[in-house]
């Protein structure tokens, strides 16, 4: 489990994934349409955003990024929801694409 001292500091789980060329759009359209529909539906996140990153290389890469309002709701996802939803990707997507998770806090 994670923890912090700061129980008022926005929490950000950033998502890096990788995704071959040829199913980026079927990729980008399964996030739109059905992954981040449901992520936001577990209620532990306030808002979300996705970039992609610029300049050319051997895949595609976005952020997906979720904010949630304490460790305790992103902790609670990943105990309750991230399993499943993970699992989902992961079949669908087999040897397609990599994905990462980096988790940061607001501190201004």
């Amino acid at each position: 489990m994670l923890s912090s001292n700061s129980h008022n500091r926005l929490i950000l789980y950033n998502l890096t994934v990788n995704v071959n060329f040829d199913i980026e759009a079927e990729w980008f359209d399964w996030m739109r349409e059905s992954h981040i529909p449901k992520v936001m539906y577990t209620s532990q996140f306030i808002d979300f955003k996705i970039y992609r990153l610029l300049g050319e290389n051997e895949r595609i890469t976005y952020a997906v990024q979720f904010f949630a309002k304490s460790l305790a709701e992103l902790n609670c996802y990943f105990e309750l929801h991230a399993p499943e939803l993970t699992k989902v990707q992961l079949e669908k997507f087999k040897h397609k694409h990599v994905a990462f998770g980096s988790i940061l806090e607001s501190v201004i």
